[in-house]
């Protein structure tokens, strides 16, 4: 049986101190709800005593969280923030005091400004102090990715000895290459007595983009606890991302000797809620959550993923709540993606006749970043409305604006297969591109409706117009035509309006 390792969230506290994300209490609560669904092992609740606002937070997700969870305080090394934390925990069922001190030279010199023996003193005393008031204390050694590994070791064993269930190993600044970050927590796992009682912790920055990298590390050489956030939120850079370290931890638990207890199906729901509730947007190409996490545009990537899923994907989007992969239809899609989007649809389309389609979807494709359902839709309906049709437009040009008349050149392929060009003047584009549709079809027809909508979304979506004509009879036929361009749009579908008369005609 592999290593259990507990997954300490710090969204709510750490994620919170991302600038421009800051949560209120009833914001807290529901992130807080949805952690204990995802079955996080810690909930650090926040840093009690910094606002009358974190002190609420810490206190009503204590009672939330009942035996799910433990629930942790933050505090620096002073009674005063213990003293708080543990006024704010004291309704929880599990409560944890996460305190402790600046361990690294830089801190010790220039932020605290005292001597390694003042350093341990205070560590210790925090410890003890705390301990007066929970049975579940943890201290964190801040900055220790870049504090002197002896010095390092004199600080856990103290604190060990004092009492702390639980020593966090952050690397503060990101600064750390993953192996020496391993070898740091390695040394610790070998010189500290009394270390395997304990939960080793590691907590880890994104300055340099290793922070996953880091709290793998971490675990493959002691560590039984990471500390991480949805999203990887956090200040500067952010922390390690929790959806990245578990699913990581899945992908190699034989490696690590590790699993975790979470329930992975929740994390697209929780990224998109932390994002939601924070304003803070997920990049598209984000590991795990991000849209494009599960979609293809490539058609040799495509046709791998349609003949067997794992060819490109290590991980099952349903495993990750993301429900399925994603085929998106490019100008770099092969004909492969293309066919299992039409049957997806509802069309079977084989040999020359998809051939035909491929090829138009190519023209199409070249002129949109992306093809969506709707556009497909239209093109399989366009094709249709082609190959019944008895005049085909081949060609079809306007100029238009003040001061000059707008004047256009149509080009029609007639029953014969010979080719029509005929220019007109009209009060507009499309009167003047219906005029010269009629002198080359010559069928009588009154206009009776003109409509235009969107067939997708963006900028260069399709535009799909209708008609209807009323022929001499009274009976009406309706026209539909799509393109890019709305003046092409609005000749198919007068073209195609004409063509069904004409064949009822026959």
């Amino acid at each position: 049986m592999t290593r259990k390792i507990d997954i300490f969230d710090t969204t709510l506290r750490d994620g919170e101190q991302s600038p421009g994300a800051s949560m209120n209490t009833e914001e807290k609560l529901v992130i807080a709800r949805e952690l204990l669904r995802m079955n996080v092992d810690v909930i650090e609740a926040g840093f009690p005593i910094s606002s009358p606002g974190d002190f609420e937070s810490v206190r009503r997700i204590a009672e939330l969280a009942g035996d799910d969870a433990v629930v942790c305080g933050l505090t620096r090394a002073i009674e005063k923030d213990i003293d708080v934390a543990a006024d704010a925990l004291k309704y929880a069922k599990r409560p944890r005091i996460h305190t402790g001190i600046g361990v690294s030279p830089s801190h010790l010199a220039d932020k605290l400004r005292i001597d390694e023996d003042t350093c341990v003193e205070r560590a210790v005393a925090a410890v003890k102090y705390a301990k007066r008031y929970v049975e579940d204390v943890q201290f964190y050694a801040e900055d220790a990715g870049r504090s002197d590994y002896d010095f390092l070791v004199r600080v856990i064993q103290a604190v060990v000895d004092a009492g702390a269930t639980v020593v966090n190993i952050p690397d503060t600044t990101g600064y750390s290459l993953p192996e020496e970050f391993g070898a740091r927590i390695a040394y610790l796992m070998a010189n500290v007595r009394g270390i395997e009682n304990v939960t080793v912790s590691v907590h880890c920055h994104n300055d340099l983009g290793m922070a996953t990298a880091l709290a793998l590390a971490g675990v493959r050489n002691g560590a039984t606890q990471v500390e991480c956030t949805i999203n990887g939120l956090g200040e500067r850079a952010g922390n390690t991302a929790m959806e990245e370290v578990v699913m990581g931890i899945r992908m190699h638990e034989a490696e690590l000797d590790a699993h975790t207890g979470i329930n992975t199906r929740e994390f697209t729901k929780a990224s998109r809620l932390v994002s939601s509730i924070t304003g803070m947007g997920v990049q598209a190409n984000k590991a795990i959550v991000g849209a494009n996490a599960f979609a293809h545009s490539s058609g040799i990537h495509q046709d791998g993923v349609l003949k067997k899923r794992d060819t490109y994907e290590i991980i099952d989007p349903a495993d990750v709540g993301a429900g399925a992969s994603q085929i998106v239809l490019t100008a770099r899609s092969g004909h492969a993606a293309l066919k299992h989007r039409l049957e997806e649809l509802g069309y079977a389309f084989e040999g020359a006749e998809l051939d035909k389609l491929y090829e138009a979807f190519l023209n199409m494709a070249d002129k949109k970043k992306e093809v969506y359902d709707e556009d497909l839709e239209s093109l399989v309906n366009e094709r249709g409305r082609e190959e019944d049709a008895l005049y085909v437009l081949k060609g079809v040009q306007v100029s238009c604006g003040f001061p000059l008349k707008p004047t256009a050149t149509v080009t029609l392929a007639d029953p014969e297969g010979a080719e029509v060009t005929v220019c007109e003047y009209g009060t507009g584009p499309i009167d003047a591109v219906y005029k010269a549709v009629d002198r080359i079809v010559k069928v009588s027809n009154d206009l009776s409706e003109f409509s235009v909508s969107s067939v997708t979304r963006g900028i260069d979506a399709l535009g799909e117009v209708t008609v209807r004509v009323k022929a001499a009879n009274g009976e009406v036929f309706t026209g539909r035509g799509a393109d890019g361009d709305i003046i092409v749009s609005s000749t198919k579908a007068y073209l195609n309006a004409l063509n069904r008369l004409l064949a009822g005609k026959r």
